[in-house]
């Protein structure tokens, strides 16, 4: 188990070991982690990129460096929407990679952000031990993936102009929704929609090629949204956009592992899970501060709102999504199951 003395050990030990990776006399197996996000270090910056070096310094440490690791932060080793079909192929080991970016490989990854779907972490993080965690594993295990920690990241709208917060605000806007689905029900709404990975949002807005963006908390902090945005809609208490974003590993690297070390890789991600979500959920609080300091408008969402959004999604993205596939149709019925 991470203990929190665990974890301060690790950290101080953590800069050695990602800067020997196969320099150590013992042949180390090197992985290497990409992923979108800003780059920082094991105990300061973007949660999820401390996750993933706090993650390659444990494994470090418990497989006495047989396993080493490299951190590649701002898909400097892969393009963004790449990563997920380069895992796949055997081509990049682990990434933390927000799932439904792989929709238009892989349609039923888009069940990781269903709009009004998941409205808690609680709900989100309960999938991993109710039925549509081990069918969505094993789907996904099937496609040459394997889910090492569940991510969950409640997230929020920053806008150029006025704030987004119930469906009608949408009418006559450019939004970035983040996933097929959230894109439909914005459409719905009366928005138009721009399909762009969160570290584009930026630009975007900037030039005016955005009116709003909706993403997570994390994102909207990392990407420095408060620099182009007069709004902004928090997900702290609820919201109607949750992505599952999680460190996942090709399956043909993990498979060539010896059985010990796959039984590393998978414990640590476990534990690791924990503070993935404080780390979400510190940021969903810090990210009003942020804004409001910017001297942005910071709106909230409430269950009644949350429901309008979700009704919209129920009409439009759910039944889209479910006609997709038999897969895609059983994933949805068994995480609505999953109560809130």
């Amino acid at each position: 188990m991470l203990t929190r003395r665990h974890l301060i050990a690790t950290a101080v030990a953590a800069p050695a070991i990602l800067r020997f990776g196969t320099g150590t006399a013992q042949a180390a197996t090197t992985l290497k982690i990409s992923h979108q996000f800003p780059g920082g270090t094991i105990d300061k910056g973007d949660f999820r990129d401390r996750l993933c070096r706090m993650f390659a310094a444990e494994v470090a440490k418990r497989s006495n460096g047989d396993i080493a690791a490299e951190i590649y932060p701002n898909s400097s080793l892969i393009k963004t929407n790449a990563q997920f079909s380069a895992m796949r192929k055997g081509a990049l080991d682990i990434s933390l990679y927000p799932m439904p970016y792989a929709g238009g490989e892989v349609p039923e990854t888009n069940i990781g952000l269903m709009p009004g779907l998941v409205t808690t972490y609680d709900q989100g993080l309960r999938w991993k031990k109710e039925p549509v965690g081990k069918a969505l594993t094993d789907f996904l295990a099937d496609k040459g993936i394997i889910l090492l920690t569940w991510v969950w990241q409640a997230g929020g709208v920053a806008s150029r102009s006025k704030p987004i917060v119930a469906p009608e605000d949408a009418k006559g806007l450019k939004v970035r929704g983040g996933s097929r689905e959230m894109d439909m029900v914005l459409q719905t709404a009366g928005a138009s929609v721009l399909s762009v990975p969160s570290n584009e949002i930026y630009a975007a807005m900037q030039t005016g090629a955005c009116d709003a963006g909706i993403t997570s908390s994390t994102s909207l902090i990392s990407f420095r949204l408060e620099e182009v945005a007069k709004s902004l809609t928090s997900g702290a208490g609820t919201s109607y956009w949750f992505m599952l974003e999680p460190l996942m590993m090709s399956k043909a690297i993990f498979d060539k592992l010896p059985k010990n070390h796959q039984d590393i890789l998978l414990t640590v991600g476990t534990e690791l899970e924990a503070f993935g979500r404080k780390g979400a959920q510190d940021d969903d609080i810090e990210v009003a501060k942020v804004y409001e300091k910017a001297g942005a408008k910071v709106s909230a969402l409430d269950a009644a709102t949350v429901g309008k959004w979700r009704d919209i999604a129920r009409d439009t993205a759910w039944k889209d999504y479910s006609a997709k596939t038999a897969t895609a149709a059983n994933l949805l019925k068994l995480a609505t199951d999953v109560a809130a």
